[in-house]
């Protein structure tokens, strides 16, 4: 981090410098540590320039020129999300900071900080990458100014992007401009993004077709499966006939060309053709092609089947490589087990990082999300396909933590990753995983080749408390509870040794609508764990809770499915605290649905579906007031909103009644819902809008 630091190991350089906007934590959950450590391995010197400041180039020239390239990320969080709350109001402070102090970091860091690398050292090579910049790879409604950007690419110039779990692409691209080659000719590596001219092709044995070819507006057509395996009944049972190449005209000979060759030619002209979305220029001012262009990436994001991707901007193309594979667990495993120091650096002295406290006593064990919540910002930049680590290296990193790292008092506080119950959960048959295309496996119904045996996990779970040294491991990552019903044992298990009063799980709502919009399941799921997890407490002679988390002024959302899911809680006896609203992030289905009032789930057409979109501040605030119905700050505004309802009889001092009629004086002049500072009687529940990259996760 430092030139100091350099000189003590002997560097007159380094290969390669990572530039971030998080502090430096040298952990797994921290993608520049991952990142740094995986370089180290591999032969590089790497420096870490962290919350430079971005007012100059100075900071920039620390470390020197790096002989490689910058490595440009805004951090675990995307930079807006991280600053801003979801009413675009500067938050007070930061997770990732020492001393959680705020403004360390620049808007739209990843593009600042890239900008400044190129200030600092003309002509140097400066990849981009991290959840900022994979969910602005292409043109994307940006909230916090209200209009469509353009791809973050062109605006940082920089020479390539990395988009998703980059362990592979990086290391290789590390590896190649170390032996002489230049990233410009550097056009085959997955999971990356970079500029070309308008029309360009890596080669003459690839073609292009426009989006609209690949999901047509209009009426569904239903098109011959290209990926049907041989022996599928779909396909015709005959063989066709061709002439053999270079036969002569007349009696020709003819050879059988079978299902297999067929498949094989059909999957090659595939990986040889790239889908070209409707331009920026386009999306920026349609808000139909906007919908489309957004449902045809998404619909391309297998990595089985994917094709690569363009998109025009100005005289230009950004080119997009399809998605990265996954690792296998054993590559994980090898990933998860470098010599990490697993704290801050000691630059930091006694300073305090929030994040850092949170994660500091937990464990990954599981990277991506097949559930597919439109909100979510996961399955954009980790993807659908469930990586898992090896039980064997789950506990050695426990062992290593117990050992390495200070104030460990025998508390394991999390074994989980984006989701806490998908460890070892995949696709029963790899040939048809590779070829599907649902946007979720769990959504409408859990898809019937998804494996659901949880065994895996329950096992890891017991070696896990059993290792010496430690008293408890407890589970806080959120529950896929429509997952966990599927397997009592495991609930049995969860409960009974893995819960520390609280668990935490997410319904969302309770009203068909919202939840459709959002591809969760109904509320039937959560009253099916609740009554297993009560269960299973009751037999443990355990008191505890479920925290639910539900969303605000989610697209699709109407006033009466927020006052029904308001009813239901207090039906219930849950009283929220810290309630958030629905934030569009970049490139996600609902922000889709926000910006352009369609329904990107389904084909888009000028004339399909209406999404209802909450935007105006006082709707907002009511949805979120709902939500916190118990608050006296609220009553005037859910007051004013019930008689417009016509639910003024929801108004009184009944047990069926929602609020009061009475005011109590000193209340209702400002809402304090966001606050949540205020006595509470029995369960509370947390509710959180936006799982995007909390700091638990890399």
């Amino acid at each position: 981090m430092s030139r100091a630091e350099m000189d003590t190991l002997g560097w007159d350089s380094c290969d390669i410098i990572l530039v971030t906007g998080d502090a430096y934590i040298d952990h797994p959950s921290f993608g520049m540590a991952l990142i740094g450590r995986l370089l180290e391995a591999q032969g590089f010197r790497v420096g870490i320039l962290c919350q430079p400041d971005w007012n100059s180039a100075v900071d920039f020239k620390k470390l020197g020129k790096p002989n490689l390239f910058f490595g440009v990320t805004a951090g675990n969080m995307d930079s807006m999300v991280n600053r801003y709350t979801a009413d675009r109001k500067i938050r007070s402070d930061d997770a990732y900071t020492p001393n959680g102090e705020p403004n360390k970091r620049p808007d739209h860091a990843v593009t600042v900080y890239a900008q400044r690398c190129r200030e600092a050292f003309p002509g140097c090579n400066v990849i981009i990458g991290s959840i900022e910049a994979s969910l602005r790879r292409i043109a994307h409604f940006d909230y916090w100014s209200d209009k469509v950007r353009r791809s973050v690419l062109p605006d940082s110039k920089a020479d390539m992007l990395f988009f998703g779990n980059a362990e592979r692409a990086i290391v290789e691209l590390a590896h190649r401009v170390a032996k002489g080659e230049k990233i410009s000719e550097i056009r085959d590596l997955r999971g990356t993004a970079f500029m070309v001219s308008r029309g360009w092709l890596p080669s003459d044995e690839w073609d292009a077709m426009d989006s609209t070819s690949v999901d047509t507006p209009g009426p569904l057509v239903r098109h011959t499966d290209p990926y049907a395996m041989e022996g599928d009944s779909k396909i015709g049972q005959d063989s066709r006939l061709t002439v053999e190449d270079g036969a002569p005209t007349g009696a020709q000979p003819i050879r059988i060309v079978s299902r297999t060759e067929r498949l094989a030619a059909r999957q090659d002209r595939r990986a040889h053709t790239v889908v070209r979305l409707p331009s920026y220029e386009q999306v920026k001012d349609d808000p139909v092609l906007y919908a489309h262009a957004s449902r045809t990436f998404h619909l391309e994001s297998n990595p089985g089947n994917a094709r690569a991707l363009v998109q025009g901007h100005g005289e230009r193309d950004v080119w997009l490589n399809p998605p990265p594979i996954p690792l296998t667990t054993e590559e994980l495993d090898q990933v998860y087990e470098l010599p990490y120091a697993r704290r801050p650096h000691p630059s930091y002295g006694d300073a305090k990082i929030p994040a850092w406290e949170m994660i500091r006593f937990s464990v990954n064990i599981m990277r991506g999300c097949f559930g597919g919540c439109t909100f979510c910002s996961i399955t954009e930049h980790e993807g659908r396909i469930i990586q898992s680590r090896s039980e064997d290296s789950v506990i050695r990193e426990i062992e290593e933590m117990r050992d390495k790292t200070p104030g460990f008092t025998g508390i394991v506080s999390d074994l989980g990753g984006p989701t806490a119950n998908m460890f070892h959960l995949t696709c029963k048959d790899p040939k048809i995983e590779s070829a599907c295309r649902r946007l979720s496996c769990v959504y409408p119904d859990i898809c019937e080749n998804m494996n659901t045996d949880h065994s895996k996990l329950i096992s890891l779970y017991r070696k896990a408390r059993s290792i010496k040294g430690v008293k408890k491991v407890l589970i806080g990552s959120g529950l896929r509870y429509d997952l966990a019903v599927r397997s009592p044992e495991y609930i049995k298990e969860l409960v009974t040794h893995h819960v520390g009063g609280y668990l935490k799980i997410a319904p969302e709502h309770t009203e068909e609508r919202p939840l459709s919009k959002m591809m969760k399941p109904g509320i039937g799921s959560y009253d099916r764990f609740k009554q297993l997890f009560d269960r299973f407490s009751r037999e443990a002679g355990k008191e505890q809770y479920l925290i639910p988390y539900f969303i605000a002024a989610h697209p699709g959302t109407e006033d009466e499915d927020m006052l029904n899911l308001a009813l239901w809680l207090k039906k219930n006896n849950f009283r929220l605290d810290q309630v958030q609203t629905f934030i569009p992030t970049p490139m996600a289905m609902a922000t889709t649905m926000y910006h352009s009032e369609r329904n990107p789930l389904r084909k888009v057409t000028r004339s399909s579906e209406h999404v209802n979109t909450v935007r105006n501040g006082r709707q907002r605030k009511l949805h979120k007031a709902f939500l916190r119905y118990h608050d006296p700050a609220n009553w005037p505004l859910l007051r004013e909103a019930l008689k417009e309802m016509g639910r003024a009889d929801l108004i009184g001092n009944g047990k069926k009644q929602l609020i009061p009629a009475w005011q109590p004086a000193g209340t209702g002049g400002t809402s304090s819902a966001s606050t949540g500072n205020i006595r509470r009687t029995g369960p509370v529940a947390r509710s959180s809008v936006q799982r995007q990259q909390g700091p638990r996760k890399k």
